[in-house]
């Protein structure tokens, strides 16, 4: 996606989530519900204003950030040759953050809202759009995994990133499975920590064969 059509879609977003708090506002209480555990039980709260305001605050933020971030890498760590993927990339999780913060709000209000099942559905569903795009990122300092062997060869980038992309995409399916189970917390990351673990270690070892030490 060129850069134009991503700042409007962002934009887009951030009207949506706007005009979503603006409706909601007048419902929900003074104190209000922000955070909910697995069995959907509120846990966490915020004053009402803040509890609107964090959500738009956010993606813009987010919105802000996409265009920024190209700007100021460094030189050899540019985003220009993957800058449709990182557009893309940063829409999904835009977009993700949408949903997720419209339904908190909904739930807030008092609507009944599975907030946790949808929230878990969309952390599985963005993590398996990341793995698919993970082999097309190139070497940066803001997405991707970024060890100290990936950022110091484009060899081990390439491979690390294409081993961790199928990660990514099973541990996104894994996550979504176990959210239709109701799975406990500690079962839930279990993949999530190994998509995000094993990459690093493939990485140094991989990073170790390549400059033939032992």
């Amino acid at each position: 996606m060129k850069q134009t059509g991503t700042w409007i879609v962002s934009a887009v977003f951030v009207v949506a989530m706007l005009a979503i708090a603006v409706w909601i506002y007048p419902d929900l209480p003074a104190v209000a519900p922000t955070h909910w555990d697995a069995d959907g039980n509120a846990n966490g709260w915020m004053p009402r204003f803040w509890a609107a305001a964090v959500p738009v605050l956010v993606l813009l933020g987010l919105a802000v950030l996409t265009p920024l971030l190209p700007r100021i890498s460094p030189r050899k760590f540019e985003i220009t040759p993957f800058a449709n993927v990182y557009g893309v990339l940063m829409l999904v999780i835009q977009g993700t953050l949408l949903v997720i913060f419209t339904c908190a709000l909904l739930a807030a209000a008092g609507h009944r809202v599975p907030i946790s099942l949808i929230a878990a559905l969309c952390v599985g569903v963005l993590l398996m759009v990341i793995g698919n795009y993970m082999g097309k990122l190139r070497k940066n300092f803001f997405i991707g995994i970024r060890t100290p062997w990936t950022l110091a060869s484009d060899a081990v980038w390439e491979r690390t990133h294409r081993f961790a992309g199928p990660l990514f995409v099973a541990a996104g399916a894994a996550w979504i499975g176990l959210s239709f189970v109701h799975a406990r917390p500690g079962w839930m990351l279990v993949p999530v920590i190994a998509a995000a673990v094993l990459p690093g270690i493939y990485s140094f070892v991989l990073y170790r064969r390549l400059e033939g030490r032992r």
